[in-house]
């Protein structure tokens, strides 16, 4: 593990793989960058990948405030610049798909490919109610004893059919490790600041020939499919690809087809000579 000072904050960092092209992993709402650990595994053994702890969220130490889309970028923006990266295959998943978002348009040059896993592209605080279920299951996951707060996190971010079948205690110790301890309070109130203030469907135009995938699980409690689906049509270009029975979790739950399209999502950048993109 490493770490990084920028604009007050410690943030914590973390590398793996020793060849190929650079992947920035950018992980979603108070939750530790170590939740793309499915992902680490697979794509380190072809890239070089950095995954990280958001500002108010993990390890990271910072402030609490007003966060920002903007100023979350960019966080992300420079721990690329400690790395010397000029570029990256940026993967964001959804607060992380935001913040790419903002990254992406903020400094077009230094986003190689970008890929958007479960998230939106804002419009205000309605964007943030999930569906009334998942409604439901937040607000179990949000206060009370860690059972009761696992249980709420497993379902919302689960399908039940899913989880009529999967190890039902390996998914309860991921969650209960990752959901457990959560930031203060007032700290996952600066993420929600940025998250409310998040609306970037008037400027995504301006993303038109940056090769995009945008990943919509189907069984989305959390952020509704058709948020994600929308954020495909508002990217000229974009690939918007359905994982049928998937939940918000989908980089958990279907790693080794999320995993499969990502790679492929940056070889087929990879295998093309770069051209020189200005911002628009």
């Amino acid at each position: 593990m490493a770490w990084l000072q920028h604009e007050g904050a410690r943030l914590w960092f973390e590398t793996a793989g020793d060849r190929g092209t650079p992947v920035l992993l950018i992980m979603g709402f108070a939750v530790p960058g170590r939740v793309w650990e499915p992902q680490v595994e697979a794509l380190s053994r072809h890239h070089r990948v950095v995954w990280y702890d958001n500002r108010g969220s993990g390890a990271t130490r910072a402030r609490a405030g007003l966060y920002s889309m903007t100023q979350l970028a960019r966080d992300a923006r420079a721990l690329m610049d400690h790395l010397g990266w000029r570029d990256a295959h940026v993967v964001g998943a959804s607060m992380g798909g935001m913040i790419a978002q903002e990254l992406a348009l903020g400094a077009r040059e230094r986003v190689r490919t970008l890929a958007l896993v479960a998230t939106h592209a804002g419009g205000g605080l309605r964007t943030l109610v999930p569906s009334r279920r998942g409604l439901g299951a937040l607000a179990r996951a949000s206060v009370g004893p860690l059972e009761q707060r696992v249980a709420g996190w497993r379902r919302l971010m689960f399908p039940e059919a899913y989880l009529a079948e999967c190890d039902r205690e390996a998914v309860d110790a991921g969650l209960a490790r990752d959901f457990g301890p959560m930031p203060k309070a007032s700290l996952r109130l600066s993420q929600i600041a940025a998250m409310v203030g998040h609306d970037t469907r008037r400027r995504l135009a301006r993303l038109e020939g940056l090769p995009t995938l945008v990943v919509q699980p189907d069984q989305d409690l959390l952020i509704a499919p058709e948020r994600c689906a929308a954020l495909t049509a508002l990217i000229p270009g974009a690939r918007g690809v359905v994982v049928r029975g998937a939940g918000h979790a989908v980089t958990g739950q279907c790693a080794d087809q999320v995993n499969a399209m990502l790679l492929e999502h940056f070889r087929a950048v990879d295998a093309t000579p770069v051209r020189a993109v200005s911002a628009a």
